[in-house]
C-alpha cells in the first residue's frame, strides 16, 4: 500500500505541523490523496501551500464527533479511505502537585477520546474500500515516563491500550490497527522546550528523530496485507534499551 492510485486516500489528524505534516507530506509523495485534518485552519493553510495539491484540508476538531464525522464523510466523497492515522496530540506538562481536572479532561478528550472519535467516523469508510490501516500516536512516555508530564503518559498508556482492543474488534473487516511511540523528534513543540538538545545526548544513537523517520513507519504499519495488528512501535533511537 506504499503507492497510492488518484482514488486512494489516507486520513490524517493533526496534519499542520510536526509529525502529522510529516506524514501527510509523506503520503502525498507517494501517490495518495491526503485529507489533511486539523482544528486550526490557518496551519493547514500553511502546510497546503508547502505540500501540493493532493493536501486537502479538512478543518475539524477531533472532539466534536458530530462535527468531525460531517467533515470527514464530505472530504472523503468519491474517494477509497484505506488508511487513518491518528496524529493530533496535546502535550501540557502536568504533575500531582498542579494538574486540574480541565486539565486532565483535555488530554484525554484530544488524545484518547479524539481517536475514538475519528475510527467510528471513519470505520464504515474503511470497511467501503475493503479495508485497510489504522496508526494511532502513542508515545515512549507510555512506557517510560517522563517528570512533569503525568496525566500525558497516563494518556498515551490508554492510546496503546485501546489500539489493542481495536486491533481485535476491526479484525473482521480487514482493518489493522497499531500505534507508533515516538521518542524525542524534532518538532516545534519539542524544540520550543529547550531540552531536545541535552536529552539527545542520552539518546545511544546521540540525535533526535526526525519527524519524516516517524512517518516512514508510519505508513510501513498503515499497509494493506499486513500480518502485524494491535502492536505498538517504539521509535526511540534505542533509548529505552537501558
Amino acid at each position: 500500500m506504499s503507492e497510492g492510485s488518484t482514488t486512494d486516500a489516507a486520513l490524517v489528524t493533526g496534519a499542520g505541523s510536526g509529525m502529522g505534516l510529516a506524514t501527510a507530506r509523506r503520503y502525498a509523495e507517494d501517490g495518495w490523496t491526503v485529507l489533511a485534518l486539523d482544528a486550526s485552519a490557518d496551519a493547514l493553510e500553511r502546510a497546503a501551500a508547502e505540500v501540493g495539491e493532493r493536501f486537502v484540508p479538512v478543518v475539524a476538531d477531533v472532539t466534536d464527533e458530530a462535527a468531525l464525522t460531517d467533515a470527514v464523510t464530505a472530504a472523503a466523497d468519491g474517494l477509497a479511505l484505506r488508511v487513518v492515522v491518528n496524529a493530533a496530540g496535546i502535550y501540557p506538562p502536568s504533575t500531582l502537585d498542579d494538574y486540574t481536572d480541565p486539565l486532565f479532561r483535555r488530554v484525554f478528550d484530544v488524545n484518547v477520546l479524539g481517536i475514538l472519535h475519528v475510527c467510528r467516523a471513519t470505520l464504515p469508510l474503511l470497511r467501503a474500500a475493503g479495508g485497510g490501516g489504522v496508526v494511532n500516536f502513542s508515545s515512549v512516555d507510555a512506557l517510560a515516563v517522563s517528570p512533569g508530564q503525568l496525566v500525558y503518559s497516563a494518556s498515551k498508556a490508554a492510546v496503546s491500550a485501546l489500539t489493542r482492543s481495536l486491533a481485535v474488534e476491526l479484525a473482521p473487516y480487514d482493518v489493522t490497527v497499531n500505534a507508533v511511540a515516538p521518542g524525542w523528534v524534532d518538532t516545534p513543540g519539542n524544540a520550543a522546550t529547550g531540552r531536545m538538545e541535552g536529552a539527545a545526548q542520552t539518546i545511544p544513537l546521540r540525535r533526535v528523530a526526525q519527524p519524516a523517520e516517524v512517518a516512514h513507519w508510519v505508513v510501513q504499519l498503515a499497509g494493506g496485507g499486513s500480518y502485524v495488528t494491535g502492536e505498538t512501535l517504539v521509535i526511540s533511537g534505542g533509548s529505552l534499551i537501558r
